[in-house]
């Protein structure tokens, strides 16, 4: 009959602790695993995995970071006159309708609209911020500009 001071677990499911230093017969006895001398015998750290033997470590070689980041910089959404011709004539174009058409990456960046194309019919463009020559290529198409948001102009 099988006791419970008896069970334990079958020979090889659990690997024994590796003794190091505890004489020559354990095989893992004089040099602990470690070899002869050297950085790598001695207690301590050791060297950390980018240690490059002394020689100028390649962190050190890269150039600096040069400058600074603005953390105040405001990114837009951009987007060139000729892209829109995509939109039926006389229709609003603003943020909503250029990202459901997959122009522009982001619905919550503001929208600035660039001058390059050319327009082929009138549109209404709803922007926080619009180029003169895009506002010029709008106007002579016959559509106009309505600049939206904290961006606009004070007119």
């Amino acid at each position: 009959m099988v006791r419970q001071d008896d069970l334990a677990p079958t020979y090889g499911a659990r690997k024994k602790k590796k003794r190091i230093g505890r004489g020559l017969g354990s095989g893992h006895g004089r040099y602990s695993g470690k070899g002869l001398k050297g950085q790598k015998a001695r207690s301590g750290a050791g060297i950390h995995p980018y240690f490059e033997g002394g020689q100028l470590p390649l962190v050190k070689r890269l150039p600096a970071k040069q400058g600074f980041t603005n953390i105040f910089k405001k990114e837009y959404c951009v987007v060139n006159v000729g892209r829109l011709n995509v939109f039926e004539a006389n229709s609003v174009v603003d943020g909503q309708r250029l990202w459901g058409a997959r122009l522009i990456s982001s619905s919550k960046k503001p929208l600035k609209i660039l001058g390059g194309g050319a327009l082929d019919h009138a549109l209404i463009v709803r922007a926080q911020k619009v180029s003169a020559a895009a506002r010029g290529k709008i106007e002579a198409a016959g559509g106009r500009v309505e600049e939206a948001g904290s961006a606009a102009k004070a007119s």
